[in-house]
């Protein structure tokens, strides 16, 4: 338990949680210290590796602190209200955080920032490398592509997933947008039903599907006059998302204060 970077995993009986785990376990340079779960969860007092069959000598446990005692980092990918009440005991301890939880409002956003300047904090709405590239591509795509082409962006996930559009597809648009000059807030349009109307050539659309174990495509569609192109990025396993995130911790432990983004993590800035 005292050898490489101590990670804690929360949501632990979560799919994300499973998936997170067994990466830490594979990970000949990471160990896993500690798997948080929700109050009434049935997996609390279980051995958090049991899933895999093997013994990991780490209980899934609802208590913070005991937790997170002696940890290096936290990857959390729960939700909003959960993540926050982390961040505060992770403040509290000295534990670093990576967040992948998506559906913050802005005031949790502020918190987060200003938990930043007492901890290093590595948010990302997606941990894919792949995602990654994809923005930067868009940022491209966007400035050569900002006259005559419509600005669609489309996206699946599976049928739990609670928040829509995908914190993943909002950072789509927030690149498109940068690029373009625009406030994605203004020109983004989220629905469309009935007499809409032509379409405004300087909005940004959206459109969401939720269905079975999709685990994340997203595409944004620019499309002109006799042409259409299309940056897709589509996910077949959850591990892509594990990868990445033990890559930001890894990252986060040799830095200090701050919220950093992929961009930071991947060399990308």
């Amino acid at each position: 338990m005292s050898q490489g970077l101590k990670i804690v995993v929360a949501g632990a009986s979560g799919r994300m949680g499973r998936m997170l785990i067994e990466a830490v376990q594979a990970a000949p340079d990471c160990t896993l210290s500690g798997a948080l779960d929700r109050p009434g969860s049935p997996a609390l007092g279980q051995d958090a590796s049991a899933f895999l069959g093997q013994t990991s000598g780490v209980l899934i446990t609802e208590d913070l602190r005991q937790g997170l005692a002696g940890a290096d980092v936290l990857i959390d990918f729960t939700r909003p209200e959960g993540t926050m009440a982390h961040l505060a005991v992770c403040q509290e301890l000295g534990v670093k955080v990576v967040i992948g939880t998506t559906g913050f409002d802005e005031a949790q956003k502020v918190q987060i920032a200003e938990h930043g300047r007492h901890i290093g904090i590595m948010m990302a709405p997606n941990m894919s490398v792949g995602v990654n590239v994809v923005l930067k591509l868009l940022d491209m795509a966007a400035r050569a592509l900002d006259q005559g082409f419509d600005i669609e962006i489309i996206e699946a996930h599976h049928r739990h997933k609670v928040d829509a559009p995908s914190g993943t597809a909002l950072a789509l648009g927030e690149a498109v947008a940068q690029a373009l000059g625009r406030d994605l807030k203004q020109c983004a349009v989220y629905g469309r039903e009935g007499i809409t109307g032509e379409r405004d050539p300087s909005t940004i659309g959206f459109a969401t599907v939720r269905g079975g174990d999709i685990i994340g495509d997203h595409t944004v569609l620019f499309a002109g006059i006799g042409e259409r192109i299309e940056i897709s990025h589509k996910a077949s396993s959850r591990s892509t998302f594990a990868q990445g995130s033990l890559r930001a911790a890894r990252f986060l432990a040799g830095r200090g204060p701050g919220l950093y983004g992929m961009n930071d993590v991947l060399g990308l800035s």
